[in-house]
């Protein structure tokens, strides 16, 4: 972090409180800490945000128990309003301080030289390169429990036997199985992953509180399947993703992994069409009208892929393949159904 940056994150911690009040106004105050559902102020009890300097840290700390993410109050402004360039975080941070803008060469943490050992997304590389491949291990028992079948080109997935899990920040931790998934950016660089740890048959997510869980920086990236061209799909979850990679074997697609995170996801270069995998709730609303109009905005043609229920992996579940393929080939554009290999069922 440069010290530009170390500045006013040390100035934001001052007013921590004000901060939260602000930028994560769904939460409220319990005891020294600011509680809310999490970064992107979602109504709920799973983040902390530390409001004065204690042992465990300076003020304005945070750590969600949910997802394993933590950072500073630049983190809560870059998340909570969708910035997507870092030099707008410090922008919104010094209009937020009252202080006279300025134009340091700053760079976002993780984008220079030098790294900490603590670093997440050196924590989440680590931890993927620790993984193996997923063929026939319970992570391919997992997904054929979900219907999918078709598994090619899903290098960015990887099967790790004894990956910790911690079920409250000073809980004690456990070594469960899981599924690693790379999240890269468009360069391929992993700057994080998810985690979805599972029974040890494979056959469902195990029995614990927050099965899945993400390190690291997942704004605009993805976890990809394929290599895009000019088309390409996006969606949220990772088995919404493979289940129309099942059916449309040819369209590369990424898994955003949330609603907020979908309506950021980068765009590559060269891309003419994007298919908009949603699911059928209030967020993921949000996250198609937030895609359309940025796609639209840069030239990009927006079509929406809807599912009969609440995501294409219940669709492929209780339909079939048949039936999904039959669903989504009228739901294409003309030029793509044969190109992306949609046949009749």
């Amino acid at each position: 972090m440069t010290d530009v940056t170390h500045d006013l994150a040390r100035q934001l911690g001052r007013q921590a409180e004000a901060v939260c009040r602000h930028y994560l106004s769904a939460g409220r105050r319990q005891g020294h800490y600011w509680q809310v559902g999490d970064v992107r102020n979602s109504p709920g009890r799973s983040m902390f945000v530390r409001l004065t300097d204690t042992a465990k840290g300076p003020a304005g700390k945070w750590t969600d128990a949910a997802t394993g993410e933590h950072g500073d109050l630049l983190d809560v402004i870059r998340e909570s309003r969708g910035l997507l360039n870092f030099t707008d975080v410090v922008a919104e941070a010094q209009a937020f301080l009252r202080l006279p803008p300025i134009s340091p060469d700053a760079e976002a943490p993780h984008g220079g030289k030098q790294c900490s050992s603590r670093d997440p997304v050196i924590s989440a590389r680590r931890l993927f390169a620790a993984a193996e491949p997923i063929s026939g291990t319970i992570v391919e028992a997992y997904l054929r429990t979900r219907g999918i079948s078709a598994l090619h080109e899903t290098g960015s997935l990887r099967f790790h036997p004894r990956c910790f899990y911690r079920p409250a920040a000073h809980g004690p931790i456990q070594p469960l199985p899981a599924m690693i998934a790379a999240v890269t950016d468009l360069r391929g660089r992993i700057m994080g992953i998810h985690r979805t740890w599972l029974a040890p048959d494979g056959s469902d997510k195990a029995a614990i509180a927050t099965p899945r869980r993400a390190i690291g920086h997942l704004l605009e990236h993805a976890v990809r399947f394929g290599r895009v061209d000019d088309v390409m799909a996006a969606g949220e979850g990772i088995e919404t993703i493979l289940s129309l990679r099942g059916v449309l074997p040819s369209l590369p697609t990424a898994a955003a992994l949330s609603a907020a995170h979908l309506s950021a996801i980068a765009f590559p270069p060269g891309l003419r069409r994007l298919y908009i995998a949603r699911d059928t709730d209030p967020a993921g609303n949000r996250a198609r009208d937030s895609l359309i109009a940025r796609a639209n905005s840069t030239g990009i043609e927006a079509i929406v892929l809807s599912p009969t229920l609440g995501d294409f992996n219940e669709d492929l579940r209780a339909f079939g393949v048949d039936a999904l393929r039959a669903q989504l080939r009228c739901q294409l554009a003309p030029e793509d159904v044969a190109r992306l290999s949609v046949t009749s069922p």
